[in-house]
């Protein structure tokens, strides 16, 4: 198919879970300018009792930022309004926000989807009896990850909100839906499928709202937004934030807006994203495959408008650059997250020591909530260096469990590993990745992935792309990583790790009292 413009910029709105980005891409799908900037992280835990687990963001810090940097990018491609045929958006799936319809201002902070603060309504729930059912419909499991939970704790938690979230005064929506409800001026109340597959709520059989799932969880769904297609119309933003109205043609959760930029359509491909977290995505193509092995099923964006749903197999690792940052953060071994791999590199291995990131729980394939973080293996020879290079070993061991859960669940080898997003930068950890693995891990031209499928997704819609062909060189390797590492030394590593995951599991339910 020809394309059907050659002239035309796309805007993509890349909001993270620490900062906000937006980048412009010209007709090629290659990125003009970019404008990132960073927002407070809340954390929180029971005062001389548990380790909650709670991360928050203000969701005006969210907008406020987001909307800043969609400006300054625009400035820095020396652009205005006229010039962009639409705005694509992308988002962490799970974070969570309640808003009154009336203002627009939120009822609460935004709950992180990092955050575990209700882990104990998902316990209650199991133990009534509803994973099973909730499973079955939404290819997912009961874990305080995801939205709907979290909509329960708000519910619970916040006087009079039910009385108001049930005569519709008050909205739910992941990011996505916040920024398009912000961005239209209170118009448009819309998410897209692979947002909304990711709350509980969503029975991605039959691509709706299920009443079942509403009742299940004790949610009004009155306070639900409108599902639409990833590539299509969610409405135009207001003048007064851009200085003349755009059209916003795309939304997809951030995962599967990279999955889509890497053209992981086939049953077999598959992608990682290396953010805060780490997470896999391997399509198993038109047809739904249920785990045996701690993956999630969930949606994927398809080739085109009209095409079957794509699925795909998920596996979430909930720390993997963030654990970079707590060395920076946390414990001060380095200044710039940049840093660890010149540090890691100063040693020729981790000299035993294994770090477990489980600084919110486990996630694919464990689902532990009341893991929490170790370092173990430490002697008086333990040094800097032998942290960081733990620390990246971590990442990578962490991946290399949940695509070792996909090999078992579609029983096939994977033969590369495309990757992405910010610690991708990062030479040696790839190397370490490939070394585990056993694969080649590839790395694109355009390491902005996220961001790419998003404007991928809004120019198809606009007709500024026809299809994936017309941002083939955004996609070209800028480097493929082959490994080299001794097997019996991978081995060892392994054999290692998984000790120590068993160490650190159940850590909050073994330390606290009956």
């Amino acid at each position: 198919m020809a394309r059907v413009t050659t002239t035309g910029h796309v805007l993509a709105l890349d909001q993270g879970t620490t900062s906000s980005r937006a980048i412009v891409f010209d007709a090629a799908g290659m990125p003009v300018a970019m404008a990132q900037g960073e927002f407070p992280q809340h954390y929180g835990g029971g005062t001389g009792g548990p380790d909650l687990g709670i991360v928050e963001h203000d969701p005006e810090d969210i907008w406020q930022t987001q909307l800043d940097c969609g400006r300054q990018a625009l400035a820095r491609a020396g652009l205005t309004a006229a010039d962009i045929a639409g705005i694509g958006i992308t988002n962490p799936r799970e974070t969570t926000l309640l808003w009154d319809r009336a203002t627009g201002r939120p009822v609460a902070p935004a709950i992180v989807w990092q955050s575990r603060v209700s882990a104990p309504i998902c316990s209650r729930l199991r133990a009534a009896g509803v994973e099973a059912e909730v499973t079955a419909r939404t290819g997912l499991v009961l874990d305080p990850y995801f939205s709907a939970t979290k909509i329960v704790h708000l519910l619970e938690s916040v006087p009079g909100l039910r009385e108001r979230c049930t005569r519709g005064a008050v909205l739910f929506g992941t990011v996505d839906s916040f920024l398009i409800w912000r961005l239209t001026g209170g118009r448009v109340h819309a998410t897209d499928p692979t947002n909304a597959s990711r709350t509980l709520l969503y029975d991605i059989e039959a691509r709706e709202w299920s009443e079942r799932l509403c009742a299940i969880f004790g949610v009004p769904p009155a306070i639900l937004p409108e599902v639409r297609p990833s590539s299509g119309s969610f409405g135009d933003s207001a003048a007064e934030w851009f200085g003349a109205a755009i059209p916003i043609r795309g939304c997809a959760g951030d995962q599967q807006a990279a999955a889509y930029a890497h053209g992981c359509f086939r049953p077999g491909a598959a992608k990682n994203t290396y953010g805060t977290g780490a997470f896999l995505l391997s399509s198993t193509g038109t047809k739904r495959v249920v785990s045996r092995s701690g993956l999630l099923s969930t949606l994927a964006c398809g080739p085109g408008p009209g095409a079957l749903p794509i699925h795909a197999l998920e596996g979430s690792v909930f720390i993997a650059g963030a654990l970079v940052g707590w060395l920076r953060d946390g414990l001060g071994i380095i200044t710039t997250s940049a840093e660890v791999e010149a540090l890691a590199r100063s040693v020729p291995d981790a000299g035993g020591v294994v770090i477990v990131p489980a600084l919110t729980g486990l996630g694919t394939p464990h689902w532990d909530p009341a893991a929490r973080g170790m370092i173990i293996g430490l002697t008086r020879a333990t040094g800097r260096g032998h942290v960081a290079r733990a620390a990246l070993e971590a990442i990578a061991l962490s991946v290399a469990d949940v695509v070792a859960a996909i090999e078992r669940d579609s029983g096939q080898p994977l033969e590369r590993l495309r990757v992405d997003g910010g610690a991708s930068d990062n030479d040696l950890l790839l190397q370490i990745q490939a070394d585990t693995l056993g694969i080649p891990v590839e790395r694109p031209v355009v390491r902005e992935t996220t961001a790419l499928g998003a404007a991928l997704l809004a120019g198809m819609a606009a007709g500024l792309y026809a299809g994936h062909d017309d941002v083939r060189g955004a996609a070209e390797l800028d480097r493929r990583f082959l490994p080299e590492g001794d097997p019996a030394t991978v081995q060892r590593r392994r054999r290692a790790w998984d000790a120590a995951i068993g160490r650190a599991r159940g850590w909050l339910e073994a330390v606290e009292p009956a």
